[in-house]
């Protein structure tokens, strides 16, 4: 089936729920009116099924093409032709910097596009994706040298970018890599060592890929706080001479065959320092943190995917009759739709889709105040949820995005387990997101061990009286007591986190993974709650899409009932503590 995009939910959302249409009034989004929000969105829906979508299956058929002798890669057909209208199209420049090319558009656009990019060709979208961190890196640490060497070709996408940061021997502890920068005369680096799962780390869509480096300096400390980043172009911009940064090989993958995974090895390749010395983990962080952001997107776009094509499926497929009669009376058995069970896949899809979806903007409408508001507490708070929320937007998003992938294709039955469906490929893709950028179970632990002890707390307090404001000014708030409970249940496991984690860093650990996702449940409890309050005000003046806004009724009503009631049984994996987790010896594993 063609991919459509979700403008409908986009438009409830981004106008009615959050507001953003609103962030025209301020200076640097004064672009962003209403009329130019719709417009991306029906350019970019538009975008995503004629142009993306048709490269999808070649290129989890085709992947890519090594070249052992040139050290080149080929993409898959189609990419080069599908790229270059993404270019033409100044998708590469939406949220970019105005003074480099950049449009300067919200990022809350960016977050709406890279979904529907993500749904539509995953492979695909990672290699401008990916061209975002790097630019973002560049813009906040690197020299105006640097800047105006790289950021113009970054943006209009005539160039791309890459992260180099994992090696064989490192991928979470970066402390132990081994590249290493001896300073040249010239003032640039050379730059040795093997890097590996770098993305689009060669290929053939753009002449120059600039790769971000973490590499450490002679005399440095063997450790994090000894890390360096160097940009290393595959082509020297000033002499157009080939760098000795060569792709050794493609990694062998389950999904996303269509991107270059490449090993790197840079073989005294030039580089040249972003940032200050020993400084590069907090430069590299600036691209890390879009990154994840991106990869939460991945999840999502997959998920509206799969469940578009289980709900077309599930429409069409004829089998047995409805528990309560026939629906079908022509034919010979019902579709498959009128069931109990496939209704219950259906909906989580559905209803967990648009509450992700609503989680993802809403980080992004705070990331635009974080950066574009006048009243420094405004942007300040909005910051403090930004950084709360990124590593939840990752890791929720890919886990039920992946799970969703998952859902979809049981309700296809044996068709979803075949390749002459779409779903086995959703399902094989979405696997690496929730593992890339930092696996899951990291998010989990930065988001304990890192976000709550933040500025004394502050940043849970800020979402904390986000949710508290909300209940205070809504009265009769939908579901509201509902709210109120996981509320409860999330003001209660984190004092029980603050009070043993200092005592035992263990309890943090075994914590945090179930913590992440009773968040993620409270938050999107409140955003299904504004949701439903907005739908419900229309329906009473008799304005909006009827259908849309009774559908979020029920899609509310089922949250509330099916899916939040899981923070329970979250509170009490939180509070039960480590020690059942922790309790085996070496011998009980094998006995």
């Amino acid at each position: 089936m063609q991919y459509q995009a979700p403008a409908n939910d986009l438009g409830f959302l981004l106008f009615d729920v959050l507001g953003v249409d609103k962030l025209h009034e301020l200076e640097k989004y004064a672009d962003a009116t209403p009329d130019l929000i719709s417009a991306v969105i029906e350019e970019a829906g538009k975008l995503a099924s004629e142009v993306i979508q048709p490269t999808n299956q070649i290129g989890d058929r085709q992947g890519c093409q090594y070249n052992p002798e040139t050290h080149e890669v080929t993409t898959p057909d189609g990419f080069k032709e599908a790229y270059a209208k993404f270019v033409e199209g100044g998708w590469t420049a939406l949220d970019a910097p105005l003074e480099y090319g950049g449009q300067g558009l919200p990022h809350t656009l960016k977050f709406v596009v890279d979904e529907m990019m993500c749904s539509t060709n995953l492979s695909l979208g990672m290699y401008p994706g990916l061209t975002h961190g790097a630019i973002s890196a560049l813009h906040s640490h690197g020299s105006d040298e640097l800047k105006d060497t790289y950021l113009e070709k970054l943006i209009s996408g005539e160039w791309t970018g890459t992260m180099c940061l994992t090696e064989p021997q490192c991928g979470t502890d970066l402390g132990m890599i081994r590249t290493k920068a001896t300073p040249n005369d010239d003032g640039s680096y050379a730059i040795e060592g093997t890097k590996i799962w770098i993305t689009g780390g060669e290929h053939d869509l753009v002449d120059n890929i600039v790769h971000l480096v973490l590499a450490k300096l002679p005399g440095a400390p063997d450790t994090t706080k000894g890390i360096s980043l160097f940009v290393v172009p595959k082509v020297l911009p000033d002499t157009g001479e080939r760098n000795p940064a060569f792709c050794g090989g493609l990694e062998h993958k389950m999904g996303i065959k269509g991107s270059a995974t490449c090993v790197m090895n840079f073989e005294g390749a030039k580089g040249w320092l972003v940032g200050e010395p020993n400084d590069g983990m907090r430069a590299m962080f600036t691209m890390m943190n879009e990154a994840r952001l991106m990869v939460g997107m991945q999840g999502l776009g997959l998920a509206e995917m799969a469940y578009q094509e289980s709900l077309d499926f599930a429409r069409e497929r004829l089998q047995s009759r409805s528990l309560s009669g026939k629906k079908n009376p022509d034919g010979p058995a019902d579709p498959i739709i009128v069931h109990p069970d496939v209704r219950r896949m259906l909906m989580r899809q559905k209803v967990l889709n648009e509450g992700m979806r609503a989680l993802a903007l809403f980080t992004g409408q705070k990331l635009d105040l974080a950066v574009a508001h006048p009243d420094e507490a405004v942007r300040e708070a909005s910051d403090d949820i930004v950084q709360l929320l990124t590593p939840v937007v990752k890791a929720f998003l890919t886990d039920e995005g992946y799970n969703n992938a998952n859902i979809g294709l049981q309700v296809l039955g044996g068709s979803g387990f075949t390749t002459d469906w779409p779903l086995e490929q959703l399902v094989r893709d979405g696997r690496i997101a929730r593992i890339y950028e930092g696996t899951n179970g990291i998010q989990a632990m930065d988001l304990v061990g890192r976000k709550l002890g933040l500025k004394g707390g502050q940043l849970v307090r800020t979402l904390f009286g986000e949710l508290t404001g909300y209940l205070k000014d809504n009265p009769e708030a939908p579901h509201r007591e509902e709210l109120k409970g996981a509320m409860k249940a999330l003001e209660s496991t984190t004092m029980w986190i603050g009070t043993n984690a200092p005592k035992d860093p263990e309890q943090a650990g075994a914590a945090a993974t179930p913590y992440l996702r009773l968040m993620a449940l409270t938050v999107i409890a409140y955003l299904w709650s504004r949701m439903a309050g907005v739908a419900q005000a229309q329906l009473d003046k008799g304005e909006g899409n009827t259908p849309l806004l009774e559908g979020k009724l029920i899609s509310a009503r089922f949250f509330f009932e099916k899916l939040l009631p899981e923070i329970d049984m979250l509170q009490k994996d939180i509070e039960t503590g480590k020690d059942s987790m922790m309790a085996y010896g070496d011998d009980h594993w094998a006995a």
